[in-house]
Formats: C-alpha cells, sequence, structure tokens
C-alpha cells in the first residue's frame, strides 16, 4: 500500500509539472507573462489554486477570499508529521519574516490533511509556535479534499500501522498565491528561506 501511495505521489507532481511547463510556455511564448523574471525553473502559472471553504484556527469559518487577502504562501500537511510538515512550515515562516524585514507583508497558511486529528484547536497551538500570522485551516473530509483537488496536491493515510499514530503520504510544494492573481508559482522543499524570500519578494514587486 505504502509504495502504491508513493507511486501515485510521484504521479501527482508530474501532473502538476506538466501544467504549469505547459501553460508557462503559452504565456512566455505571448509575451503576458509579468512574472517572467521572478520564476527560478521553468514551471510556474496555471490552474492551480481555487475557491475552498474551510474552518480556521479559531473555528471559524472561512473561504479562500478571507484568507487571501494580500500574498499569501499556502502549504498543505498535518501536525502529526514527525519532520517533513514543521521543517517545511519553519522554514516558510522565516521566509515571511526575511520579507516583512524588507517591507513585505506574506501570509503564511497551514492546511491540514487530517482533519480527523488535526481540530482547530491543535491547529491553532501548532501555527502559534511557528508563527504569530500563520494560518491554520481543517475542515470535513470533504472540504479538505476539495482543496486539495483545487492545489493539485496528493495525501493518503498509512494504514500499516498504529491506527491511532499513523502517517500520511502527500506532496510538499508551497504555493504562492496573490489576490486578484491567483497562483503564480510554488516551490520544492529543497529552496531555502532566503531564496524562497528573494523570488517572492520579486513576485510582490512586479504585482504592483
Amino acid at each position: 500500500m505504502k509504495n502504491e501511495g508513493l507511486i501515485a505521489g510521484f504521479a501527482a507532481v508530474a501532473v502538476v509539472g506538466l501544467i504549469g511547463a505547459s501553460v508557462l510556455y503559452v504565456m512566455q511564448h505571448s509575451g503576458d507573462d509579468p512574472f517572467a523574471q521572478c520564476r527560478g525553473g521553468a514551471v510556474g502559472g496555471g490552474a492551480i489554486g481555487g475557491p475552498f471553504t474551510l474552518t480556521d484556527e479559531n473555528g471559524k469559518t472561512v473561504t479562500d477570499k478571507d484568507v487571501i487577502t494580500g500574498p499569501t504562501l499556502v502549504y498543505f500537511g498535518y501536525t502529526f508529521c514527525p519532520d517533513i510538515c514543521p521543517l517545511d512550515a519553519a522554514r516558510n515562516a522565516e521566509a515571511v519574516d526575511i520579507l516583512e524585514s524588507a517591507g513585505k507583508i506574506v501570509t503564511p497558511v497551514f492546511i491540514s490533511f487530517d482533519p480527523e486529528r488535526d481540530t482547530p484547536e491543535v491547529l491553532r497551538d501548532f501555527t502559534d509556535a511557528l508563527h504569530p500570522r500563520m494560518i491554520g485551516l481543517t475542515g470535513t473530509p470533504d472540504q479538505v479534499k476539495a482543496a486539495s483537488l483545487a492545489y493539485k496536491t496528493y495525501y493518503q493515510k498509512q494504514t500499516d500501522g498504529d491506527p491511532q499514530y499513523y502517517l500520511m503520504d502527500h506532496s510538499t510544494f508551497s504555493y504562492l498565491m496573490l489576490p486578484d492573481v491567483g497562483f503564480v508559482d510554488f516551490f520544492d522543499r529543497n529552496i531555502s528561506a532566503a531564496d524562497m524570500a528573494a523570488q517572492v519578494e520579486c513576485f510582490v514587486d512586479a504585482a504592483k
């Protein structure tokens, strides 16, 4: 089961790359990409992101319009993740602090793949420990699935371990969203906080 999940995960990542690359090709060759100078690689732009309805860390029902009110870094993970999610979320928080020191306010968002365990209270403790402005989001399984599909992410619960302390296979991209623009690029987990901040700053400046 785990190998099947990993294979599906790689397939999901490939789909994201193909969609982004094809859209970017059209944008760059038509001269309509205002962010071309900001992109770190050959993938970016495209039909990623979209409407969602979720519950924030304070128990309030929110939509994407309530959350993405300025430059926003969106990450999908879960709080029981033993290593990858807290490290990626901490990297995003560090990038946000670097940007703030440069006069750019960017909001970090953490959307849980694991609504079974990630209640608003659990998310609040997790996000508050990482950054005072980080927004934690959860929801019903159907709401989380809809948000995941909108962002072309992948997740799957492992079923071969302790049912109380299960792990989850999942994709690990961070998505830069701009209000009135939508998705502009994503970052993999190998990018440093400093490099992420530099690229995000370029996008924010180009959007003015």
